[in-house]
């Protein structure tokens, strides 16, 4: 017995190493495990769970529908934030871990829990992301981590664990890799994608065709923005989460949305990650198109030297931190006129920006035309430019 745990709450998926820890749990505290699973769009993911849970040992099941609000208040966020991790990864697991871990810490309270626990292995992120929301709202919360106490070494020892004790798990030791899925992207990591010279197999693939198989004609979408948010697909409004479902849709059917990258950690080490996210590949290219007429040069400038750190903020789970509570009311400010409508051509895996229009454009055509204009007087740019050349000037006769 590892310790007096009377209730825990797992944040349980159905997978490897969820189903295992029911199990585990049960056998190392002798404790009641009450699985919970949030609803953040994995689809037939979500099939059978909670009698896969009851059967593997837990003694009930929570599975809450958090894709509207994960649509909205995170995803959106990042969309309007242009947060981006290492130039391309658009952290749909990142993000997805705070509200999950959010509602998990409610379901303890709910239930007088003694402990909280997660699947995250100790060389990955994820276990700091659950954990920095643990303690944000709960500050003396006993978090149980499996993978950070258990002796088994691998995936393969859990697939054998698992095989002893008759419960299924849908990972064979001939296709090891893990996979998280959510209304924003797909993941894949681990196994045979830890050679970062290797391919992936297309068979891999769920939500997204090959570019080349891809089709011929490209696929058109206006998407209208209110305040940096998207609000309406071709005309027609929809709801946050069926916005992202939608272009979903469209971008896998064209290709859009791969990425494979190999990322650095939180915790120190290289990863190699692949990714399917063709819905928010849209709105992040939309967005940024859509800022381009409606936002100050300057605003954006800031805003953008900010990138960075909202992704890091992001990517290393200080989601309720202190700092990102500042940096989203600076975003939000600088939303507020980016109002209009985008269209986007998809085509066998590009996604790009063919026009915008609002009625808060900045921009002008009878100033940045190279045809005769009578509103920018030409000859102004030569003082311009040698009032900006001054110190430039002043460095060279120095140097000569």
């Amino acid at each position: 017995m590892m310790g007096a745990v009377k209730k825990v709450v797992l944040a349980y998926s159905g997978g490897l190493d969820t189903s295992v820890i029911v199990k585990w749990l049960k056998e190392q505290y002798g404790c009641e495990v009450i699985a919970y699973a949030a609803d953040v769009g994995q689809a037939e993911e979500l099939a059978g769970l909670e009698e896969k849970a009851i059967k593997t040992g837990a003694s009930k099941v929570y599975i809450e529908d958090l894709r509207e609000e994960f649509a909205r208040d995170f995803i959106f966020f990042a969309i309007k934030a242009n947060a981006v991790y290492e130039g391309g990864y658009l952290m749909g697991t990142s993000i997805a871990r705070p509200l999950i871990a959010k509602r998990q810490i409610e379901i303890a309270r709910m239930e007088n829990a003694d402990a909280v626990s997660h699947g995250s292995t100790g060389k990955g992120n994820d276990q700091v992301r659950f954990e920095l929301t643990y303690y944000a709202f709960e500050p003396n919360i006993r978090i149980i981590a499996p993978w950070r106490e258990w002796s088994f070494a691998s995936r393969e020892e859990l697939i054998d664990y698992a095989r002893q004790h008759g419960i299924d798990v849908p990972v064979s030791k001939a296709k090891p890799y893990s996979m998280d899925r959510n209304l924003m992207h797909i993941s894949y990591e681990g196994g045979i994608l830890e050679d970062p010279w290797m391919e992936p197999s297309e068979d891999m693939f769920l939500t997204t065709v090959s570019p080349e198989k891809a089709p011929d004609a490209p696929c058109y979408i206006e998407i209208d923005f209110q305040e940096g948010n998207p609000v309406r697909i071709d005309g027609k409004p929809m709801s946050p989460f069926e916005i992202v479902a939608f272009l979903n849709k469209a971008g896998g059917e064209n290709g859009v949305g791969r990425f494979d990258i190999v990322e650095n950690r939180f915790v120190g080490m290289k990863s190699r990650g692949v990714y399917e996210t063709p819905g928010c590949t849209i709105l992040h290219a939309a967005h940024r198109a859509m800022e381009s007429i409606t936002m100050d040069r300057e605003v954006m400038h800031m805003r953008d030297s900010l990138v960075p750190k909202i992704a890091e903020l992001i990517y290393y789970g200080f989601w309720y931190s202190p700092e990102m509570k500042v940096l989203k009311a600076l975003v939000d400010e600088t939303q507020k006129n980016v109002t209009g409508t985008v269209k986007m051509k998809l085509y066998k895996g590009n996604c790009t920006a063919t026009g915008r229009r609002s009625d808060n454009s900045l921009y002008m055509k009878d100033f940045a035309t190279f045809d005769k204009d009578a509103v920018y007087d030409q000859r102004d740019a030569g003082g311009f430019i040698r009032l900006n050349a001054l110190r430039l000037r002043i460095r060279a006769m120095l140097n000569r």
